[in-house]
């Protein structure tokens, strides 16, 4: 895909290396262009405190306001209106920042709106809600401002408390079950067909990697994550097909070799299949 930035994190904006931050949407906007599609190697989550406008993570367009939370992955794609979102926050941070010190690396896989299946990227906050947010926010950016090698253990505490507030508003909010109960199975074939679905479709080849049968893969798949095995793979196949008519110039026949199907009237078969257009409708409605 072309005409795509990605922002790396400054890792020693502060001195000394730190993997969290947290940055005002004024600042961020000086350096971002209007309609400026883009990706980032960390994960953000960010507060809208004021005006309202138009904000897409990957092939979700959300119209959004003050009180309102977004969630994207790294490298997931981001289009926000500039001109529009006045005032907010981004808080932003490595994996690695947590991982070193809990010693968990499911971790950020257990919480919900960080989910690789989600297709919510978006939370709505009471008053009540939004003012804990933002204060641990402003805790967050203080503690940074201020900050001196040993205050590491002290924000990643914080952190740690307003992933875990989100967690429960989010759960409460969309009537989702909390994740920390997910098998270690469930976990490593999210993240096996996260890397590997452009190259491999068939629930046997991800059962072979786990050492199970393909019919108990679809078993924890279903008790799990909510949908079979097969179901997980098409929907990243959908997801990222989709990416491709968006934001690309490729033909159908190079996203169809990308993806790795094996003809280009079999992936357009595929496609219409699971979203009622073909490729061409759907790159002709859709494409911004």
């Amino acid at each position: 895909m072309k005409n795509i930035s990605e922002y790396d994190f400054y890792k020693t904006k502060y001195g000394s290396e730190l993997l969290i931050d947290v940055v005002e949407l004024q600042y961020i906007k000086k350096y971002l262009p209007a309609k400026s599609l883009h990706t980032l190697t960390y994960y953000d989550i960010t507060l809208i405190t004021q005006g309202e406008g138009f904000f897409r993570i990957d092939n979700t367009g959300h119209h959004v306001n003050a009180k309102e939370i977004l969630f994207s992955l790294p490298h997931q794609l981001r289009e926000w209106d500039t001109q529009n979102i006045s005032h907010g926050y981004a808080l932003i941070f490595k994996e690695e920042f947590l991982i070193s010190f809990f010693n968990d690396p499911h971790f950020l896989d257990n919480i919900s709106y960080f989910n690789i299946n989600r297709t919510n990227n978006k939370l709505k906050l009471s008053s009540k809600e939004f003012d804990q947010i933002n204060n641990l926010i402003l805790q967050i950016k203080h503690e940074i401002d201020e900050y001196t090698e040993k205050n590491k253990h002290i924000l990643r505490a914080l952190l740690y408390q307003a992933l875990m507030c989100l967690e429960r508003i989010f759960t409460e909010k969309n009537n989702v079950s909390p994740k920390g109960n997910k098998s270690t199975h469930a976990d490593r074939f999210l993240k096996l067909v996260h890397a590997g679905f452009d190259k491999n479709h068939t629930v046997k080849y991800y059962a072979e990697k786990l050492n199970l049968t393909p019919n108990y893969l679809n078993e924890l798949s279903k008790r799990d994550i909510g949908i079979s095995a097969k179901q997980v793979i098409q929907n990243r196949l959908i997801t990222e097909s989709k990416k491709y008519l968006l934001y690309s110039n490729f033909t159908i026949t190079e996203i169809s070799d990308r993806l790795s199907f094996e003809t280009p009237s079999y992936f357009i078969r595929f496609f219409h299949k699971h979203t009622g257009y073909t490729p061409l409708q759907f790159r002709k409605k859709e494409k911004p």
